[in-house]
């Protein structure tokens, strides 16, 4: 199915108003792109390392949204302009100039997955999406099924294969293992391939948990070894104790430099004497800040490795 789609041109101190507006004339799925800044807690939610250079002179904004075929695109307009002139009495509503496109009905969410392929991450470790085939295998080959959903890590990414590598050359067995911003669980998934007899996962977003529990099954391994839950160990005192305080040999963070920094100052309370931290995510920009934090919280740094822009640093408590 074809929908249409009108792009509208405003400012952005009218956005509540317009949109109440569109609203009220039955449209209630809306995408706005402005110059405003988000907030330093929006940052943190969104997990955005890097930030996009804004023209915040620029107070304009645009409102997009989609028509079915069957709905009347010219009555629709009539329906906007005739809202926007009610506005201009109590705020600029900017041009008020409407653009009409046509797109195709895409399933946006699945429609990434004919570009996730099975790969190696190295000589024996393979990743491979749970709906594709399996064709290049030996019976060395550790393979890890995965299906990430909206959660973050198939595992292709820098960062996720700088910290695969880690685990796997630092990891010993029997070992007790932390994976924080466990996404679509597959830093827990490899840690008890490859040995450890208890591995926790944690996000702040209960849909990767969901997501995480899903592959942990996919890939046979029993709850007994692998549970993942939601919460934020940075912050949340009650979540941390429910984590456990002084009993993992290894912690393992694929996040974001800004996020790793706090973390490093909090992680050391889980770890036993002389574990490891593996932290990676972390833009080769910020590098120096966070072996600096890193330093700071009670750590010496054991190793560091470049892939691309990405940075993992391997640390011990």
């Amino acid at each position: 199915m074809k929908w249409t789609k009108l792009t509208l041109s405003t400012m952005a101190d009218a956005l509540d108003l317009v949109s109440n507006m569109l609203n009220e004339l039955g449209i209630d799925g809306i995408e706005i792109i402005d110059n405003v800044p988000i907030t330093e807690n929006e940052r943190k939610a969104m997990f955005i390392d890097i930030l996009p250079e804004l023209d915040e002179d620029d107070k304009t904004a645009t409102i997009s949204f989609y028509l079915e075929e069957n709905q009347d695109v010219g009555e629709t307009i009539t329906q906007i302009q005739d809202g926007l002139e009610e506005l201009k009495s109590f705020t600029d509503v900017g041009s008020g100039k409407i653009e009409i496109s046509e797109t195709e009905d895409v399933d946006w969410i699945n429609n990434w997955k004919e570009f996730f392929k099975p790969f190696r991450v190295d000589d024996t470790i393979v990743i491979k999406p749970t709906w594709e085939p399996l064709l290049d295998i030996s019976e060395n080959d550790l393979v890890i099924e995965i299906d990430p959903g909206t959660a973050f890590g198939t595992g292709a990414h820098e960062t996720t294969k700088l910290c695969i590598l880690g685990i796997k050359k630092y990891i010993k067995p029997g070992i007790k293992l932390l994976d924080v911003g466990s996404g679509s669980g597959i830093l827990s998934i490899i840690g008890a391939k490859l040995g450890a007899s208890v591995v926790l996962g944690t996000d702040i977003d209960p849909n990767a948990v969901t997501a995480a529990l899903e592959n942990v099954e996919v890939n046979h391994i029993s709850s007994d070894i692998v549970n993942i839950l939601s919460g934020d160990i940075i912050t949340d005192e009650a979540f941390q104790q429910k984590v456990g305080l002084g009993c993992y040999d290894m912690v393992v963070a694929n996040i974001l430099a800004d996020v790793i920094i706090p973390l490093s100052a909090e992680i050391g309370k889980h770890l036993k004497e002389d574990g490891i931290f593996i932290s990676s995510g972390i833009i080769n920009t910020k590098k120096e800040q966070v072996k600096e934090a890193i330093l700071k919280n009670g750590f010496r740094i054991i190793e560091i490795k470049e892939m691309g822009d990405w940075v993992s640093i391997v640390a011990q408590k």
